[in-house]
């Protein structure tokens, strides 16, 4: 099915039954869908738990380590800006994950579905690292900003 033919039966089905029916359809469906994705990939804290058991350790440098899992098939291409013991500094200027959700027409789940769990994720890592982010390539912006701080 082309990108055209798509929207046109999108546009048909809201003439069909109106956008407030359609939305209550697809919230109905996602309600039913989401808590049975979070029981199978499990809540982003817990899974930053497992990754610094994966890890043998829930440092920085772990976690920089960590990151060939995310960057694979430059899946995100970083730009370090600073690198130490107690801090991880990087934009991130081209995400493929953010492509991903655009050509599949769904550009709104992507903070949802990826961005929103790095701060529970690291949390879950170690609750010693705070990561600090204004602004993603998800949500339109030129760049994402990510700053870890490992604090005393």
């Amino acid at each position: 099915m082309t990108d055209s033919t798509e929207s046109e039966l999108a546009d048909r089905l809201n003439e069909r039954i109106g956008v407030l029916t359609r939305r209550e359809v697809e919230v109905r469906l996602l309600a039913e869908f989401l808590p049975a994705l979070g029981r199978e990939f499990g809540p982003a804290e817990r899974q930053g738990r497992e990754l610094a058991r994966s890890m043998a350790e829930n440092s920085i440098a772990a976690f920089r380590a960590s990151l060939d899992h995310w960057t694979r098939d430059e899946a995100l291409v970083l730009d370090v800006l600073s690198e130490s013991e107690r801090e991880f500094a990087f934009n991130v200027t081209r995400c493929r994950y953010a492509e991903l959700y655009r050509r599949l027409g769904l550009p709104e789940l992507g903070p949802v579905f990826s961005c929103a769990r790095d701060f529970a994720l690291i949390e879950g890592f170690n609750p010693r690292i705070r990561l600090t982010r204004t602004q993603t390539l998800m949500e339109g912006a030129g760049f994402c900003d990510f700053r870890y701080r490992l604090e005393a």
